[in-house]
């Protein structure tokens, strides 16, 4: 009889349906589990399934005495209180660099977009706007990519996946993370100088307490009014009414953005600026990375029911 396992989060179930053939799924379906389940229930749970982002603290695991495994569905794992888990042994895995070729693609093409306003330019084919050459200030000449300056904020591995991708386009790319790497790219020691010296600033960092806003007012400004940031790490690492104040002004050129402090994210005054490319954070959704994905989940999954060591454990 397949061992069950509760989906704490929610996923689309085609995402689980691979976990589902060799496991018995208790799908809260993103509700609280209480909610869908019975106490004695959760009470027999011993391993789970989370998107890392999902919240994930001391109350919760109080309510499943006999969990001893938080498998995380993608790399990030900022939503799990480790401190609490590490306490009641209990085992936390992810699925590192699973997904990192994709978000790295859809990083470069999101810094892609801004920077040449390919959204300001299909609406000025579609409009009308060119066949009928009305003038439009967003269409000038924009700085292209040989010499463009990237600035990679965490060098794991979806950034050294975008610092070699920016390396091909003929950009200087540097990078600053909490240790230096043996990497072909410049080490700069400090995030401000890092911000200071990029035209193009690539948030690739984990989500922490170390990291949260970490791109304030104050950066933005060193980022000047030539430069753009682009975010597909965690929405916490910006702080975004400093980013929408900064856009506002014209204290920075643009922005691109797959996460958001809050998702997911409703329209508001982020989403009015013509110099701002939005995705719905998809950075790791392709084909590939949800095998990928998958396969890790299983792996930990099927190692912990075995009684092994977790292949893929966050330390």
């Amino acid at each position: 009889m397949p061992e069950k396992v509760l989906i704490y989060s929610r996923f689309p179930k085609a995402m689980m349906v691979r976990i589902g053939q060799r496991y018995d799924l208790m799908d809260a379906a993103g509700q609280p589990p209480s909610e869908k389940f019975t106490l004695d229930q959760l009470a027999a749970v011993r391993a789970m399934i989370t998107a890392g982002g999902t919240p994930l603290g001391v109350a919760m695991m109080d309510q499943m005495p006999a969990l001893q495994a938080i498998v995380c569905y993608g790399t990030g794992y900022d939503g799990v209180d480790l401190a609490a888990a590490a306490s009641r042994k209990i085992a936390v895995g992810n699925s590192p660099g699973a997904n990192s070729s994709s978000v790295a693609d859809l990083a470069m093409t999101l810094m892609l977009a801004v920077t040449r306003r390919l959204l300001p330019a299909d609406a000025y084919v579609r409009s009308g706007s060119w066949s009928s050459a009305k003038p439009s200030p967003l269409m000038k000449p924009q700085p292209g990519n040989p010499g463009r300056r990237i600035g990679v904020y965490g060098m794991g591995a979806i950034g050294r996946k975008i610092a070699a991708r920016a390396a091909a386009f003929d950009m200087d790319v540097a990078y600053y993370s909490r240790s230096r790497h043996d990497v072909p790219w410049r080490y700069v020691s400090t995030l401000e100088a890092l911000v200071d010296w990029c035209s193009v600033l690539m948030i690739a960092v984990r989500a922490g307490a170390d990291t949260h806003h970490a791109i304030d007012a104050e950066m933005l400004r060193k980022l000047g009014p030539d430069g753009y940031v682009v975010n597909i790490s965690r929405g916490s690492v910006i702080d975004q009414q400093a980013l929408i104040a900064a856009l506002a002004d014209n204290t920075i050129a643009g922005a691109a953005l797959d996460v958001y402090e809050k998702e997911p994210h409703a329209p508001d005054a982020l989403t009015a600026f013509p110099n701002v490319v939005l995705t719905p954070h998809i950075g790791g959704h392709t084909v590939e990375s949800h095998l990928a994905m998958q396969d890790c989940v299983i792996a930990n999954l099927d190692a912990f029911f075995a009684g092994k060591p977790l292949p893929y454990p966050v330390s």
